[in-house]
């Protein structure tokens, strides 16, 4: 139990991290584009890349709400594929993942 809420703990820590980095990069979004052509460009070269990095935190977010999701339903540390507990030391790398190693790995344990 003491590890469960120390996993949950953490992947709440690190929601609250990602939606202040997402609320950050949608204000910067929102900055109007410079009326000179070379500037535009390079805004909007240094955008392409906040959206990106937007798209990967709310992946990541996701993958946070799902495994909170597992906690909650007694599934965490489950493989959601194969049903496999996951090793500690995989669930210490990627807490949120939801998958055993092999599974991760394309290997059907199955």
């Amino acid at each position: 139990m003491v590890e469960m809420d120390r996993y949950r703990a953490g992947l709440e820590a690190r929601m609250a991290e990602l939606g202040a980095r997402l609320q950050a990069i949608e204000g910067a979004l929102e900055v109007p584009v410079s009326t000179d052509w070379e500037d535009a460009a390079t805004e909007r070269e240094a955008d392409e890349v906040l959206e990106g990095l937007g798209h990967s935190g709310e992946e990541e977010l996701r993958a946070i709400r799902a495994a909170l999701g597992r906690m909650d339903s007694g599934d965490y540390g489950l493989c959601t594929r194969c049903g496999a507990p996951i090793a500690i030391a995989r669930l210490n790398l990627l807490p949120a993942t939801p998958f055993c190693g092999p599974c991760a790995a394309g290997k059907d344990t199955r």
